[in-house]
């Protein structure tokens, strides 16, 4: 499809939950996505959304098994736009440090860690404020130090802070999402985000 016309959005399915609310949230803002592990289907798409809650490792060798790495790898590289959600942020970094160290996509430099002992619990579960540290599109319309839904228990340490797009407090401030490029990926979950969530959403649908 030419991506002039109506986007067609693909959500990868690698197994994880929560893809269905992802689909359902394009679906409140008028855009099409479509669910799919099919490789030649993913490679098809327009836009790129990998969302997802579990284990680094896991997801990693689940999309290894489906043959998806270098699927998202030329998507990325041929300039699709990326939505990474949650998981989906986590798995560009180097390396993941959940349940032993395991490499991930490697297009940001850095790790994966799990936040410090102390007095904040863990995971981290809620709404929290995002400071925005970068312009971008898909911050269109989403005012700063907006509320926006997390869970998670581990965060991506980039080595620099170009790829930082946003951060948020939590005993620690951390990148709450990251650009570069094509690539757009948060930490939270915009699909559970409420409004400022979905005007994301629709943002992403809208780039081209």
């Amino acid at each position: 499809m030419n991506a002039t016309m109506n986007p067609r959005i693909v959500i990868v399915n690698y197994g994880s939950g929560n893809l269905r609310s992802v689909q359902k949230g394009f679906e409140r803002m008028g855009a099409e996505a479509v669910i799919s592990e099919n490789s030649r289907i993913v490679e098809d798409a327009t836009h790129l959304v990998v969302p997802g809650v579990g284990a680094f490792s896991e997801c990693m060798k689940q999309l290894e098994h489906l043959n998806l790495v270098k699927t998202i790898h030329d998507g990325i590289r041929s300039g699709k736009p990326y939505l990474g959600i949650c998981l989906g942020l986590q798995i560009l970094f180097t390396v993941g440090e959940e349940f032993g160290t395991h490499p991930g996509l490697g297009l940001i430099v850095g790790k994966v860690v799990r936040f410090p002992k102390g007095e904040e619990k863990v995971p981290h579960m809620g709404w929290n404020q995002v400071q925005i540290q970068q312009t971008h599109p898909l911050w269109n319309g989403i005012p700063q130090k907006s509320f926006f839904y997390f869970v998670h228990s581990y965060y991506g340490c980039p080595e620099g802070n170009d790829w930082v797009a946003a951060t948020t407090e939590h005993g620690i401030s951390f990148p709450s999402a990251v650009t570069h490029d094509n690539i757009f990926a948060c930490q939270f979950h915009p699909e559970k985000s409420q409004s400022v969530g979905l005007r994301l959403l629709s943002n992403f649908a809208k780039q081209r």
